[in-house]
């Protein structure tokens, strides 16, 4: 896609506070965050949303929650609770069509979410 912000963000055509990069994944400072921890968690691959998810996909999802998980511990945060949130649509609050994850710690969390 060479309009998607993300994929834009991934080539290195638009600049972000990287926290993390493989082969699979990057993860960035999300540029508006509601928590002390809040990044992004992208994977390379353009996925629109989770409705587009293939089977083959599976073992890149794992990744991400696995990362998402070494990072609050990494942070010391792991222990009080984090959330780890993906929008699907419009009327969920996706705002880019691109699958990613919200990682957010290091605040009460509380429920339910808005």
């Amino acid at each position: 896609m060479t309009d998607c912000i993300f994929c834009r963000i991934i080539k290195g055509e638009i600049p972000a506070k990287k926290v993390f990069e493989d082969d699979q994944l990057l993860v960035i400072e999300d540029i508006a965050p509601v928590a002390p921890l809040h990044l992004l968690l992208v994977p390379k691959k353009h996925i629109v949303n989770a409705l587009e998810l293939d089977p083959a996909d599976h073992p890149l999802i794992g990744h991400v929650f696995q990362t998402a998980a070494r990072i609050v511990r990494e942070n010391g945060m792991a222990e009080q609770g984090f959330r780890i949130v993906n929008n699907n649509n419009a009327g969920a609050g996706q705002s880019v069509f691109h699958i990613h994850f919200h990682l957010l710690a290091g605040r009460q969390l509380n429920w339910p979410p808005g």
